[in-house]
């Protein structure tokens, strides 16, 4: 009953004041419509401690990974692959928000516990000598873990958010998104220069801050507390969870496009880390330096940021298959931009390889961010009242376990091309198939819904089921809305 109001509220930033006030009345906006803290959770989370702390880590993780620890290229992409793994028990993490309140809260103390573990991970890799390549895969899965518990936490609130106001998803979708981007940005033009200062080692110390971060925001979360009879049924709660993610995966409006997303993702071919080490050889490859690579990957958040601001402003009302074709189609071609990059036919034709990469780089993650952006309002949408944490985890842990699939798979497709540290004669092949394989999914498209994307996508039948739950559990979700 009050959408109506809520649309009016999210379309007044648009008509009013100049450009530079948009973003201005956009921000109020939501912090009206959804508390402050609120959005300065997402921006924590997703800006300072994934965008920001990512961006810190990718490069400081790569170099660990060549320079101290000395691995090949596939070796380097399959230890990246067990990275992914915490990510993918996703929906455990959001069993355990959406079940298990903690000291009467349900959000808080998981925010609280996953920076607490992020910080140490990260400390034991920093100050820990010699650390062998068991112990360090250890220390940073656990960081990765804290990452992943606070993502599928803050994940929680904004999908709860997305059912309670669905006019208002692709806002918070493109705050996420404009969050990340522009903490990945940052992240990403410091990382080559912290690297040389400090080494890798010293950039996982400094990652503890962003981490700290996450703590202050399980303190300053608003929330209700709940009732001490919500810790009784602990393991009816979790049967009845997985009832109702069950129930709801069955769900043709809700499979289709979940095989999608991964089966889009399976077919990626990662082979960054091939790239990578072609990027810092010094005789088959342009020998960047660690602040070129930084500066390198600061452009791709230049446009990640472009492809959220383009799908925010242009694309946000266009449908959901329509986007998706086009990115798609798009993704592959500009794949061959590292081949034409690799096979040194830049250099024939007058373009520099610093100048020709960070096109390459923007270029593809535009394109990769605006296919995205509208499957996650999409996932968004899929989630039922009551585990929209749980649920939405479990959609994220598939796509994640598409993405390991594919930097798998790209890790053994360079083994099978006998790319090395050193070997880099066989790398363009490797780009070949990579780019001819991503117009697979166009053939897929037909699992994605044409439909409205302001419109919710669950059907009529499941939300009231869900609304004609027991009214003790409406009233414990309601808390978690409107705080006490």
């Amino acid at each position: 009953m009050e959408e109506p109001h809520i649309e009016r509220m999210a379309a007044s930033p648009v008509k009013k004041g100049s450009l530079m006030m948009r973003p201005i009345h956009w921000f109020r906006m939501l912090g009206e419509e959804l508390h402050w803290s609120l959005v300065m959770g997402v921006i924590v989370v997703y800006g300072i401690s994934q965008g920001f702390g990512v961006g810190l880590v990718r490069v400081s993780t790569q170099y660990y990974m060549k320079d101290d620890q000395k691995l090949q290229p596939s070796e380097a992409q399959l230890f990246f692959g067990l990275l992914q793994l915490p990510w993918i028990v996703k929906p455990l993490w959001g069993l355990l928000t959406d079940t298990v309140p903690v000291l009467g809260y349900r959000r808080r103390p998981y925010f609280i516990f996953a920076g607490c573990l992020t910080a140490m991970s990260m400390l034991v890799v920093s100050l820990q000598p010699n650390l062998s390549l068991g112990y360090a895969m250890l220390s940073l899965m656990s960081g990765s873990t804290g990452m992943a518990i606070s993502d599928v936490t803050i994940d929680a609130c904004v999908t709860q958010n997305s059912v309670t106001h669905p006019s208002l998803a692709g806002d918070m979708q493109s705050l996420c998104g404009l969050s990340a981007s522009i903490g990945s940005l940052v992240g990403f033009s410091l990382s080559g220069f912290l690297v040389h200062l400090v080494g890798a080692k010293g950039v996982f110390g400094f990652l503890s801050f962003p981490a700290g971060l996450v703590v202050m925001v399980g303190i300053l979360l608003r929330e209700g507390n709940l009732q001490r009879s919500v810790y009784r049924g602990v393991h009816e709660k979790f049967l009845d969870a997985g009832k109702a993610m069950w129930r709801t995966l069955k769900c043709r409006e809700v499979w289709r496009p979940c095989l999608f997303m991964f089966l889009s993702l399976c077919v990626s071919l990662h082979v960054h880390e091939g790239m990578f080490y072609w990027y810092t050889d010094a005789a088959g490859g342009p020998s960047f330096s660690q602040e070129i690579v930084g500066s390198i990957f600061s452009f791709g958040a230049i446009g990640s940021l472009s492809g959220v601001l383009i799908y925010q402003n242009f694309l946000k009302n266009h449908p959901l298959r329509d986007i998706v074709f086009w990115s798609q189609l798009l993704l592959s071609l500009s794949g061959l931009l590292d081949l034409i990059l690799v096979l040194r036919i830049n250099l024939r034709i007058g373009f520099p390889d610093y100048f020709f990469v960070v096109i390459d780089e923007a270029v593809s993650r535009m394109i990769g961010r605006v296919k995205w952006m509208p499957l996650l309002v999409l996932s968004s949408k899929l989630c039922p009242p009551g585990i929209e944490g749980t649920f939405f985890a479990l959609l994220m842990s598939i796509d994640h376990i598409g993405l390991l699939i594919s930097t798998w798979l790209g890790g053994l497709l360079l083994h099978m091309l006998n790319v090395t540290r050193t070997q880099f004669d066989n790398l363009w092949v490797a780009l070949l198939i990579r780019s001819m394989v991503r117009l697979l999914p166009i053939a897929l498209l037909f699992l994605i819904p044409r439909a409205d994307p302001n419109l919710s996508v669950l059907p009529a039948e499941m939300l009231k089921m869900k609304k004609g739950d027991d009214d003790q559990k409406n009233n414990k979700m309601a808390s978690l809305i409107e705080g006490s």
